[in-house]
């Protein structure tokens, strides 16, 4: 009898990974009812899809059986979507023009819809555009996105802060995977390069259910580069210089796919010396150097896609503390970091009737170095210069980091997307981590540790003509366990023994009329279990120079927020109106006790519940039929305090930025060319933390200038961008080197080449 069940099972399995479907089409303009060229064609539940031909036929094969959402997109028209049931005949599909920018797909929401379809509203930028803007890093390149701010420590290490919230109050996901790589602390980078990033999404606002725990302030989303066509080959050589830290990026690129197996892989280095601030000073060891290496192997049928992808990055990153050498030397000064930041992920979805799994899975390694400064009798009063060739003597000849911690960390993420009933879709999920802390240096920040956490969830999407309706209900559990160390000071700190637990909810409605009004109302609640540093510290935390004292008894940081979006756009313009308040319970802070150790003063970890309030608000105008001229405007402001008046710290200063750029798609030798010019006024931060003072306003001008050009089969992109240009003095609130008095980076032009094959 068992026999005979296992052998109906596996010709079951065996029906369903090799029956298919193919499905064509055209796409043409429902005006003029001529073909659509370059059309994407795509099915964003299976991640398959394809481009309309010069004649605006399509094909894609391959496909399971069951009713799919196809969405079609190109420059210059309307997006449109439509549900499909497999097998089809042949369909042919009408779009209308239209001068609205064209839309994506989202991947962080559940159920992958185009951004004017989705409940919750979702911020979205590809990494092209961004280096379009003069991006420098990764981390500076999200600043450009409303309610993103970038928390810095020169140029080599930035931290996203969305509406107010930053550190583990935000949570980074890449290759499908939860970030983590020690980033509980304010001087810890995001460890990974923009080469190989496809776009980036922020969701702003608790996104627990969907994330779980850190997820309070919202999440960034980074989509990997994705792989070539079917049956095509594509190779790329990137370059970019940067006038002000003398530095230098360049990246290696090839990809191949058959109609089933796809290949990945890219190579890239960067270098950057000091950065020279508006006053003509080079701030020591801002300097900073990045190797980063990212490969994929995907492979898909009609009912199995799986996608294994690995990034390697290394970074010496300088810790900058002074105003002191000036040299154009890339080798960081001590202190520095070196970091060392392992992800593997595998995505797996089984395609069934009507209904799917999806299960992804993640390992990561993080080896975190620090190499301290040395202070010896015989270098008082020696030259600069000659203090900076023996510290890089000492670099070269290599010696034991005083801290090292190394960090390995297990996912899971298992979905059921349940078939559809009426109009109701559903997904339920279980998420998990292993994850273990371990310290093999003099030091130790924190001690060793483990983490096991779990969350089960529920959400469905109602949907109907005018109406969307979103909700979803978790529980999270996390336990934590450490084992007890000694301090500096010979004091031995317990271990702990903590579990967690947390029940969320979200729930999203959505109005829409004809395309052009949109409405939002989210509601949302997260938590955040309190970190390793916040529950065990005890000692000195040399980047802010004070002794800070863990609570070991600290609760879960618990919040609610309220969310509404409304946008409104024409043949003409573009408006939006978000507004948020998010009250945090049990909002964890350090506080002063009026004591001091070893002349640094002391802090304990504490609790108190927090507001934070504030939105965005913007337009884009762009007059029809002078399509390719664009004005930008948003402002965004946040305010944070605590229930005894005090304001909250790193809050950013309410910011508006005016961008004029134009566009023009065509031309016979030269094309997508375009030119902007963008003026960002940065206000008065007048609502300083505690320990913080008030950071003056400042104006920054930017502006840039590219093309592509066709050259037998292949396009070479030439792409030149000015930020700061006026070579502004100025120190940005955000900045952590400010309480030094150390300004932020001054005039810095960007000349960036790539050449596609």
């Amino acid at each position: 009898m068992q026999k005979l069940f296992f052998l109906t099972l596996l010709f079951a399995v065996n029906t369903l990974l090799f029956s298919q479907n193919d499905i064509s089409g055209t796409v043409i303009n429902s005006e003029t009812g001529e073909p659509v060229f370059s059309a994407s064609v795509y099915f964003p539940e299976l991640e398959k899809g394809t481009m309309t031909n010069d004649d605006g036929e399509f094909s894609i094969k391959n496909l399971p059986n069951g009713n799919y959402k196809l969405v079609v997109s190109v420059i210059g028209f309307s997006s449109f979507t439509r549900e499909v049931s497999l097998p089809s005949e042949a369909i042919q599909i009408e779009i209308t023009p239209s001068a609205i920018e064209m839309e994506e797909v989202i991947v962080s929401t559940p159920f992958h819809q185009l951004q004017s379809e989705n409940v919750m509203k979702v911020e979205r930028e590809s990494l092209e555009e961004l280096n379009r803007k003069g991006a420098v890093t990764l981390s500076d390149g999200i600043a450009q996105i409303a309610g993103v701010e970038n928390l810095t420590t020169g140029l080599g290490i930035g931290k996203p802060v969305i509406r107010g919230l930053s550190s583990n109050r935000v949570l980074v996901y890449t290759q499908g995977v939860r970030l983590e790589n020690q980033q509980y602390g304010d001087e810890h980078g995001l460890g990974i390069n923009s080469k190989g990033i496809g776009s980036v999404e922020v969701i702003k606002g608790p996104a627990s259910l969907l994330y779980g725990s850190d997820a309070i302030g919202g999440v960034m989303y980074l989509n990997p580069e994705s792989y070539a066509a079917p049956n095509t080959t594509n190779l790329a050589l990137e370059g970019d210089v940067y006038s002000n830290t003398n530095g230098y990026q360049g990246s290696l690129m090839a990809k191949t796919s058959g109609d089933r197996f796809k290949f990945l892989a890219r190579g890239s280095y960067a270098a950057h010396s000091d950065y020279e601030t508006g006053d003509g000073e080079r701030v020591t060891n801002t300097r900073f150097n990045e190797e980063d290496l990212k490969a994929g192997i995907g492979f898909q049928q009609s009912k199995y896609k799986g996608d294994l992808r690995y990034n390697f990055n290394r970074s010496e990153i300088g810790i900058p503390e002074e105003i002191g050498v000036q040299s154009l030397v890339k080798e960081p000064l001590e202190p520095y970091q070196k970091i060392d930041n392992h992800v593997l992920s595998l995505d797996n979805r089984i395609y069934l009737n009507n209904s799917s799994f999806d299960l992804k899975l993640g390992y990561q390694f993080n080896n975190r170095q620090e190499y301290e400064e040395h202070h010896e009798d015989e270098h008082e009063g020696e030259e600069h210069e000659e203090e900076h060739e023996e510290e890089l003597d000492e670099h070269e000849e290599g010696e034991e980091a005083s801290l090292e911690m190394h960090l390995e960390t297990f996912n899971y993420n298992l979905k059921y997307n349940l078939p559809k009933i009426g109009n109701f879709e559903t997904i339920a999920g279980v998420q998990g981590m292993y994850q273990t802390n371990e310290n093999f240096g003099e030091e130790i920040l924190i001690p060793d540790a483990r983490t096991v956490d779990y969350g089960i969830f529920a959400t469905t999407h109602y949907h109907l003509e005018k109406w969307d309706f979103q909700g979803g209900l978790r529980f999270d559990n996390r336990s934590l366990d450490t084992k007890a160390y000694l301090t500096e000071d010979g004091d031995e700190v317990s271990e702990i023994d903590r579990n967690f637990n947390s029940f969320n909810g979200a729930f999203g409605a959505k109005f829409q009329v004809d395309q052009k009004f949109i409405a939002r109302l989210n509601l949302a609640t997260g938590f955040r279990a309190p970190n390793l540093s916040e529950l065990t510290s005890n000692g000195t935390h040399h980047g802010t120079n004070r002794y800070e004292i863990g609570n070991p008894n600290l609760d879960n940081e618990q919040n609610f927020q309220v969310d509404v979006a409304v946008e409104w756009r024409n043949r003409h313009i573009e408006a939006f109106v978000n507004v948020f308040n998010n009250a945090v319970n049990d909002y964890i802070f350090l506080n002063p006790t009026g004591e001091s150790i070893e002349n640094n003063p002391v802090f304990n970890y504490v609790q108190e519940d927090a507001n934070l309030y504030g939105g965005e608000i913007g337009f884009h105008l762009h007059p029809h039929p002078l399509d390719w001229l664009h004005l930008e405007s948003s402002f965004e402001t946040v305010t944070g305090k605590l229930d005894n008046g005090n304001y909250l710290p790193l809050i950013p200063a309410n910011s508006l930025t005016n961008t004029f750029r134009v566009e023009f798609e065509e031309g016979s030798i030269l094309t997508n060319k375009y030119a902007f010019i963008r003026l960002q006024n940065v206000f008065d931060q007048d609502n300083p933390g505690q320990f913080e003072t008030a950071t003056p306003g400042y104006a920054l001008l930017g502006a840039g200038i590219g093309t592509q050009i066709a050259l037998n089969g292949s396009t070479l992109n030439l792409r030149v961008n000015g930020n700061n240009l006026l070579d502004k003095s100025y120190i940005a609130h955000l900045s952590r080197l400010k309480p030094d008095g150390i300004q932020n980076i001054g005039r810095n032009f960007i000349f960036s080449v790539s050449w596609n094959l």
